[in-house]
């Protein structure tokens, strides 16, 4: 004969046990829609163009997955990320009266110096690639004529403006429109302009310039090569810039965190 030695839970233990609160379950409720809609936004983003994506639009995908959550695929075949961007900076400065040209310093190894030997690496730390792959993706689009005037000076007052109206002279069907590499333009420069006052103070800083290059890595082919070199760079050309300032933005933040890591890597 068997006894049943498992403890038997009365009606009143069971009805004494405390439920969840309304606040409780809101919270539960809005963190499952939550995680539904960033698996479902990642899912979009990830995934090749489709009709889905005008669900919730592409400008509000690209609004929730960049800058924190943007991924892609292009770490894989057929087409793997093959080169490296670098975003360089330098600026005008005014110092007791006189103007003076800056050297070039590169954003790029200042950010990547922050991920480097990291186990916790900052988002911080790919910020300038980001810019520069955008730049040069855009410039890349443009005809030679809207390149060569990229490539010009824009540095009084309503600069952008004024590129604009330089583009929209231009004659020909061959030249493309120009509105994502204004976007492109207008970022770069803005993140530029962060640079420079990091560096070499807002109040000194009176235009900036920016260079974005990119170096392929050595060809598949060459892997096994011991003497293969890497092929030179390419560059996007562009020219002196007034320094622009996103509402919100705070030069002090970005300083006190490029500053210090620039500073490091000059020791």
């Amino acid at each position: 004969m068997s006894t049943n030695t498992e403890p038997v839970q009365s009606d009143a233990t069971v009805a004494s046990r405390p439920r969840p609160t309304w606040w409780v379950k809101l919270i539960a409720f809005a963190a499952c829609l939550l995680t539904l809609w960033h698996v479902g936004a990642s899912f979009l983003w990830i995934a090749p163009y489709s009709a889905l994506r005008e669900i919730p639009t592409q400008n509000v995908l690209a609004s929730y997955m960049l800058p924190m959550f943007g991924q892609s695929w292009s770490v894989f075949a057929p087409e793997p990320i093959n080169g490296d961007y670098h975003f360089n900076v330098r600026a005008l400065i005014e110092k007791d009266g006189e103007e003076t040209e800056t050297g070039w310093v590169s954003a790029t190894d200042v950010e990547l110096s922050m991920i480097r030997y990291n186990l916790f690496p900052p988002r911080a730390g790919i910020q300038s690639s980001e810019v520069a792959s955008n730049q040069m993706n855009a410039y890349n689009d443009l005809s030679g004529e809207q390149q060569a005037v990229a490539a010009l000076d824009f540095d009084e007052d309503d600069w952008e403006d004024w590129m604009v109206r330089s583009f929209d002279k231009l004659e020909g069907d061959d030249n493309p429109d120009t509105t994502e590499y204004m976007a492109a333009e207008h970022l770069a420069t803005a993140y530029a302009t962060q640079v420079a006052y990091a560096i070499w103070g807002a109040d000194a800083v009176v235009k900036v310039q920016y260079r974005v290059s990119r170096q392929n890595v050595v060809p598949f082919a060459q892997r096994n090569n011991p003497n293969a070199q890497r092929p030179d760079p390419t560059f996007s050309t562009t020219g002196w810039r007034l320094p622009i300032e996103e509402k919100g933005q705070s030069r002090e933040d970005f300083a006190d965190v490029f500053r210090a890591q620039f500073e490091r890597t000059q020791q």
